[in-house]
């Protein structure tokens, strides 16, 4: 489990975490619950989300067990600077979908003194890492990788199959596209489905 950094914030020293795993692995639940504990300790929180997720409602950060916290909208990861002010804690959720810029946006804020908790999908649908979650992972000082559970063969499920045929790498969705599966069950999937085309 993760514990939070102890180091004195009077002398406000930042830093980057990242929370990454696939589809239903509890990255959104796993955010919330850093968010809500530094809300209880009064350091000044605010939490972000690309517009392009518009699974929920616009201001609000939703997790699969339908745990809820208010948030902002942006469209681009450069409006995080002109809306952060006096906050000590940025959270960003669904990091993967915002533009290359949040990379640069996240690193400037933690050498500012700020803790940025960062959540996203390290992998697309084909298993291919997004550019901007591996380079926020390479810079970051806390890394944690949850993982969802397979149906298929009741282990750790790192891979998020796509069930629909859409060949857009972003496709917002839930239950109905995508299925969390393990590496061995994600292979078999991915082979019926090639001989199948």
């Amino acid at each position: 489990m993760f514990l939070e950094n102890t180091l004195n914030f009077n002398k406000q020293t930042g830093w980057i975490e990242v929370v990454c795993g696939s589809m239903f692995s509890g990255k959104t639940e796993e955010l919330i619950r850093r968010i809500r504990r530094a809300q209880y300790a009064n350091l000044g929180v605010i939490i972000f989300k690309p517009m392009v997720d518009t699974r929920d409602k616009k201001d609000t950060v939703v997790s699969h067990d339908d745990t809820v916290v208010e948030c902002k909208t942006i469209k681009k990861s450069e409006e995080i600077y002109k809306r952060v002010k006096e906050c000590k804690v940025v959270g960003i959720d669904e990091a993967q979908f915002f533009d290359d810029g949040i990379v640069e946006v996240c690193n400037t804020l933690a050498n500012q003194g700020v803790r940025v908790i960062v959540a996203g999908l390290d992998m697309d649908y084909k298993g291919v890492p997004f550019k901007n979650m591996a380079n926020l992972m390479a810079t970051a000082e806390y890394v944690t990788k949850v993982h969802a559970i397979c149906p298929k063969t009741g282990g750790l499920a790192q891979y998020s199959y796509r069930k629909t045929q859409s060949k857009k790498r972003i496709l917002l969705g839930k239950g109905d596209e995508y299925m969390p599966l393990s590496r061995a069950a994600y292979v078999k999937k991915s082979d019926k489905k090639k001989n199948k085309d």
